[in-house]
């Protein structure tokens, strides 16, 4: 397996982050297309087609089609976009979350050079990290899972930056250890973790208590990150906020009057 390149970075902000990275001559950075925040002068940008990773090289046309195969899958884009600092200084680039969220900078090294990730997770990556499927072999995970059969698989040694809503939490699950939790929360995870769903038994909480009827179960030996806020369900509250202010424009939020507000007593103007 070659080294992919060593890249150094700084995450700034809170609750919508970016993540500053720093090139020395020669050393690229791949992300997905509309990413990039701001680079110095010294970057230039090029569109490949595949994952940018270059392990493709030497397999012809059929291998370089293979990959971008591979990246429609998993719902990604035909192509990326890499940064290469071609100035002999070191230079500066950064990369932006595209909803509110954490970034989560993983060095694949420590985790078996492997990682299994939900579907629109990847940011970026240094040159060199390969991004491959991975199928789910179970059928319940596969259905009902959130994410279909087809995950994301980041391959390689070195550094690769995912992106998910609200607060991230890393877990540590010993052999056999068991989770459950709403299978949008969950980021990724690593070689080892036996990933199903399972209904939740009891048909009463599954149609009235608003978790749905199948929940996520994780089992052990292995590592694993979940968001809070995913962001399928934060869509979610803003497509039934938009319903229930009824295109008025406003929704009085914190009045005693509830959607009555100043601009609905007197008109708009």
């Amino acid at each position: 397996m070659e080294r992919a390149h060593q890249v150094d970075f700084q995450i700034f902000g809170d609750d919508i982050q970016f993540v500053e990275i720093g090139l020395d001559y020669g050393e690229t950075i791949v992300a997905e297309p509309g990413a990039m925040m701001y680079m110095d002068g010294n970057i230039e940008m090029d569109t490949v087609f595949g994952d940018g990773s270059g392990t493709e090289k030497g397999k012809g046309f059929k291998g370089i089609l293979a990959t971008a195969g591979k990246r429609v899958l998993t719902g990604e884009n035909l192509f990326t976009s890499t940064f290469t600092n071609k100035g002999s200084q070191k230079s500066s680039i950064a990369f932006a979350a595209p909803y509110p969220g954490k970034i989560i900078p993983v060095e694949l090294m420590e985790y078996g050079g492997q990682l299994i990730c939900q579907r629109d997770s990847y940011l970026c990556s240094a040159k060199g990290i390969q991004i491959s499927i991975a199928f789910q072999k179970k059928i319940g995970a596969g259905f009902f899972g959130g994410e279909g059969f087809i995950m994301q698989k980041l391959l390689g040694d070195g550094l690769a930056f995912l992106h998910a809503g609200g607060t991230i939490i890393k877990k540590d699950l010993g052999p056999g250890e068991k989770l459950c939790l709403d299978t949008g929360c969950l980021v990724a995870f690593t070689q080892g973790v036996d990933y199903d769903v399972e209904f939740v038994g009891n048909v009463k909480s599954a149609l009235f208590g608003g978790e749905g009827l199948f929940l996520a179960t994780l089992k052990g030996p292995g590592t694993v990150w979940l968001q809070s806020l995913p962001f399928s369900r934060m869509a979610d509250r803003i497509f039934s906020a938009s319903k229930k202010a009824g295109g008025t424009g406003s929704k009085g939020e914190g009045s005693l009057l509830g959607n009555i507000g100043i601009g609905n007593l007197f008109g708009e103007d």
